[in-house]
């Protein structure tokens, strides 16, 4: 699902989830890359299931948790380029998040700049954005982007 044009040039890595902070990151992320003539790679990950009595259906789940995923990445970026005329590179990996962006960050050079949203709610900035900002930081070897939730898309496109 790679798009050849971006792997020679910066890409900021976007994780897809299904909270709205992930649309202001997306933002955030291919108005930078628009502007520094940069790439976007959208990653979705999806967690392993264990049916081990019934492997058919664990098959089943996998390759429709697959198709959905797919399904969501061709979508935003389908938006993506109609906005910028980038074309995202569209990544889903099966495994818990947080090792699945260290491995694809390990993997690809190209990717620069990992963009996360934060969460507005009372609870923090969410699960994803405390682990890899907070104890898993060290571990990074790109600088990590956290774009505000709460921030509009005027607020947004000054800052890109």
């Amino acid at each position: 699902m790679a798009d050849s044009s971006t792997s020679n040039r910066r890409k900021f890595l976007v994780i897809v989830d299904d909270t709205p902070e992930c649309q202001k990151a997306l933002r955030f992320a291919w108005r930078r890359a628009k502007n520094t003539g940069g790439g976007v790679a959208l990653l979705r990950t999806v967690n392993p299931v264990d049916f081990q009595q019934w492997l058919s259906v664990e098959e089943k789940m996998r390759e429709e948790a697959q198709a959905e995923a797919e399904e969501l990445l061709r979508s935003l970026a389908g938006k993506v380029h109609a906005d910028s005329g980038i074309l995202p590179e569209l990544v889903v990996r099966q495994g818990e998040a947080k090792q699945v962006i260290l491995q694809l960050i390990e993997e690809d050079p190209g990717i620069r700049v990992l963009v996360l949203g934060a969460g507005t709610s009372a609870d923090g900035p969410g699960p994803l954005v405390s682990m890899l900002v907070g104890k898993m930081a060290g571990q990074m070897h790109v600088p990590i982007t956290v774009v505000p939730g709460n921030l509009s898309d005027e607020q947004l496109d000054e800052l890109t």
